[in-house]
């Protein structure tokens, strides 16, 4: 996984009066959030994760923003569930990879773990409960919510 900067170069965008602020409603500010990644044999991850939406690197899909703004969904950048599953795997040390594709501008999540669908299943993203309506770079995350990752046959 690549590392992604946080250096002195974002911050000199901004003067550090508004960097002291609390962020507003629909800011990319980061939350914590429960994930949970429900394999086929039992739960791969489940624990608490702080998140924002950022760029993402995956094996198959390259790098790419997933950040909320995919698609349209948003018009300034959040915390997603697909970045929620980037920043559990790069401080839980595990992997995971999805394919890009460009005419949904978002990633198809097909391993977790070394657990892949296969053909035969697919990685369900649902938050709260609810699976959700768009792709994981496209869904806003709030503080609280509860994100799971569940493979689930076709």
């Amino acid at each position: 996984m690549a590392s992604h900067c946080h250096g002195p170069q974002h911050l000199a965008s901004a003067p550090a009066a508004a960097q002291a602020k609390p962020a507003a409603p629909g800011t990319n500010a980061p939350v914590k959030v429960t994930l949970t990644v429900q394999g086929p044999d039992g739960p791969l991850f489940n624990g608490k994760v702080r998140t924002r939406g950022h760029e993402v690197t995956t094996a198959s899909g390259g790098i790419h923003r997933c950040d909320g703004t995919n698609g349209g969904a948003h018009t300034s950048a959040v915390p997603t569930p697909t970045s929620a599953l980037d920043d559990a795997a790069r401080k839980r040390n595990f992997t995971w990879d999805g394919t890009w594709y460009a005419s949904f501008d978002d990633f198809l999540v097909e391993t977790v773990k070394e657990v892949n669908g296969g053909g035969v299943a697919y990685w369900n993203i649902s938050v709260n409960g609810t699976s959700i309506p768009v792709g994981g770079c496209q869904f806003k995350l709030n503080a609280g919510d509860q994100v799971a990752f569940t493979w689930t046959a076709f």
